[in-house]
């Protein structure tokens, strides 16, 4: 794992800037002074040294930029501080070059930092499962496939084999790219049930879809024998709600079929993750949770180009979190993969909106979606999929417009 770490910070407005500010404890002065800066590029460091931090300031005020630290950090008072550095790109790329000779391990920060203004120079352009490549040229739709009788929005539509199978072709004509197959629910409070009811209830599905359904096939599961069995069954993709932490032997499951992989933040068990919603830093949780799902997929052998990384709305998380996860999505840039979101009908749009039955909130889910796709979403998992094909190819072509065909302009 990266030694320094560092991150995106993608601020929203001058009360976001002096909130980030004083969360690091830079003083008051600072702050007045700081907030007008921080329009530009803004690179988070955890827990730096002050020797660090102090170079850093001073080779950042060389370049015209500037580095927010903690009070006492220049006298050497305290032994770690936060560092938040703020320039344009060009500053950040010259800061690199300058660090490469300085001491205490700096040199090692340059090329950490270098990494992340490539991966937020340019988004991925494809993502790999065990059949396929998959072009990230346009968002991808995962269609969602419950083959469960309580699932909070579908719950028993798909019932039978062949109502599974006729809506997942469905899916597929209305523009899905992915029909993504689950056997046990996720809703909050949800309780959990086995692997081998979980398997009875998906793998005939897969079997039959596989070889009818042109597009990929991916099992949401967090158990490695359920997986096992999906992914010789036809499926390509595994959705991991756990981000392979609930069953240790997923990553190798996933390996050793060349696999890809959703890797999803969240706090706990389904039946328990809605009693732990608040964060002292939502985004720096989730950054470093993920960060540490994707250690251990490499570890186990999982290509990084299989990989693609899902904040985990409704999971584990308030309303205002998930507002706020869908707000600074474009911070999870600095993994470099592709980003999932998943938002379609959830219960943070209806109580927003006061739409308390699920299926009356697809225009709450089209404006999440949209915004998603605005902010670097790669990949949406979604129930309503023709309306959220449109929206995704829209809010695509209104960021990419010079690249985006205007055939019917």
């Amino acid at each position: 794992m990266a030694r320094f770490a560092p991150r995106l910070l993608v601020i929203s407005t001058p009360e976001h800037a002096a909130d980030e500010l004083r969360r690091i404890r830079v003083d008051s002065f600072g702050i007045l002074e700081m907030v007008p800066k921080m329009r530009t590029l803004c690179i988070e460091l955890s827990q730096v040294e002050c020797r660090q931090a102090n170079i850093l300031k001073q080779e950042m005020l060389s370049l015209g930029g500037d580095a927010a630290v903690a009070r006492g950090t220049v006298a050497c008072s305290i032994d770690r501080t936060d560092c938040l550095l703020i320039g344009s790109a060009k500053q950040l790329t010259r800061l690199c070059r300058k660090l490469k000779a300085q001491p205490f391990g700096l040199a090692e920060l340059a090329g950490e930092l270098d990494l992340l203004l490539t991966r937020i120079a340019s988004s991925p352009a494809q993502w790999k499962t065990s059949r396929r490549v998959l072009s990230l040229q346009r968002p991808l739709i995962m269609g969602i496939l419950n083959i469960t009788p309580d699932s909070f929005s579908d719950g028993g539509c798909c019932s039978t084999l062949e109502l599974a199978c006729e809506k997942a072709l469905q899916m597929e004509a209305e523009g899905a790219d992915i029909i993504d197959i689950g056997g046990e629910s996720t809703r909050p409070g949800a309780a959990p049930v086995s692997s081998d009811e979980e398997i009875g209830r998906i793998i005939p599905v897969i079997e039959r879809l596989n070889g009818a359904l042109k597009c990929a096939i991916s099992v949401d599961t967090w158990k490695s024998d359920v997986a096992d069995r999906a992914l010789a069954a036809g499926a390509e993709i595994v959705n991991d709600i756990s981000g392979f932490n609930f069953d240790r032997q997923m990553a190798g499951i996933a390996a050793a079929h060349g696999a890809g992989v959703v890797l999803m933040h969240t706090r706990g068990a389904p039946d328990k993750m809605q009693q732990e919603t608040v964060y002292h830093d939502l985004m720096a949780e989730v950054t470093t949770s993920l960060r540490a799902s994707c250690a251990s997929a490499y570890e186990a052998g999982v290509s990084n180009d299989c990989i693609a990384i899902d904040p985990g709305i409704g999971f584990g998380k308030d309303v205002a979190g998930n507002l706020e996860l869908i707000r600074r999505l474009a911070e999870l840039s600095c993994l470099g993969l592709p980003l999932l979101i998943g938002p379609s009908r959830k219960s943070f749009i209806g109580t927003v909106l006061g739409r308390v039955p699920a299926n009356e909130r697809l225009f709450g889910t089209a404006a999440a979606v949209a915004l998603s796709v605005s902010h670097g979403a790669a990949i949406v998992r979604v129930h309503d999929v023709r309306a959220m094909r449109d929206v995704a190819d829209m809010a695509h072509a209104i960021m990419h417009s010079k690249a985006h065909s205007m055939a019917h302009s």
